[in-house]
């Protein structure tokens, strides 16, 4: 417009021009060429991590926290499960030769009458009843609150009905005419291992009796024992839910591991006819434990309890 001031028109200069140069280091002191502090070229950016970084980073770090926690529990957990598996491993141990069996003859007297498969349903059911019990008293017991009590009830239950178990496959050996040779520590052995491989002893093959103590057995009595610590879990439900669960699940258990064993046992038996005079079984020197000698001599199903034996 007339009577205006001209624009002056700015020419572009390019960057490390003496004139750019001078401008900044006559600027204000807090501008960029203030004492002490350097100018920063316009094109560099500085190394910044943005809020969003900084989060993802945090996240990153607590989520592997937090994986690591789940390993270490995990790894602890695992290690107090095979702790728990081997104490109950050496119970049973201990106690297989304290298990009272009852001989041929002696069955044949208190139930007469019977055939063998007739006599091996009335001690399959005697012991599914023992162990349903057993598994309802611990499932009871759980109710209590008493948190710290709790590994202990289930090492009694799976120690108990391991016992029950033992003496069913005992006394199914002799139903079917084959006692394990020996004496009473070698035939305590021998149906030890039965229970654990689920199986007859096979009388053929003295290597498998001699080698009832060897790292294999024990190997699988403790896998036997971790199967049945997860099989028994639930029976430590509250609110009388675990007295339920565990009465069905030990019973339907001692059921399946009966009819495995005398399936094996009654391809290979001997008829009681053609049995030769066995001598008594001995009794244990030493007796069990009272709450599982007491599960151990509870009566079988339509048996006058008065007759039941020690």
């Amino acid at each position: 417009m007339t009577g205006s001031t001209p624009f002056r028109k700015r020419r572009f200069r390019k960057p490390g021009d003496p004139a750019e140069t001078r401008v900044g280091a006559t600027g204000p002191e807090t501008g960029p060429g203030a004492p002490g502090d350097p100018a920063v070229p316009s094109d560099t950016v500085p190394a910044v991590p943005s809020a969003t970084e900084a989060d993802e980073e945090s996240r990153h770090r607590h989520g592997a926290h937090r994986l690591q926690a789940v390993k270490n529990g995990v790894r602890k957990g695992g290690e107090g499960a095979r702790a728990a598996a081997l104490y109950i491993s050496d119970r049973i141990i201990e106690n297989a030769p304290r298990v009272p069996v009852r001989d041929l003859a002696t069955l044949r007297a208190q139930f007469p009458g019977l055939t063998p498969d007739q006599l091996a349903d009335k001690l399959i059911a005697g012991a599914a009843n023992a162990t349903s019990t057993v598994g309802a008293g611990i499932g009871a017991a759980a109710m209590l609150p008493v948190p710290p009590a709790v590994p202990a009830e289930l090492a009694a239950e799976i120690t108990g009905v391991a016992v029950i178990e033992l003496k069913l496959v005992a006394e199914l050996h002799e139903v079917y005419g084959l006692r394990p040779p020996g004496s009473l520590k070698d035939r305590s052995l021998a149906n030890l291992t039965a229970w654990t491989e689920e199986r007859g002893v096979d009388l053929a093959k003295p290597a498998t009796l001699n080698a009832a103590l060897g790292g294999q057995m024990k190997r699988e009595l403790r896998q036997q024992i971790m199967k049945r610590m997860l099989r028994s879990t639930p029976s430590l439900m509250p609110f009388l839910v675990g007295a339920a669960v565990g009465a069905v699940v030990n019973r339907r258990s001692t059921r399946k591991l009966a009819e495995k064993v005398r399936t094996d046992l009654r391809a290979r038996a001997v008829p009681w006819d053609a049995l030769p005079q066995l001598p008594p079984l001995e009794r244990p020197s030493q007796p069990l434990p009272e709450p599982i000698r007491a599960a151990v001599e509870a009566p079988e199903p339509s048996q006058d309890p008065g007759s039941a034996q020690a």
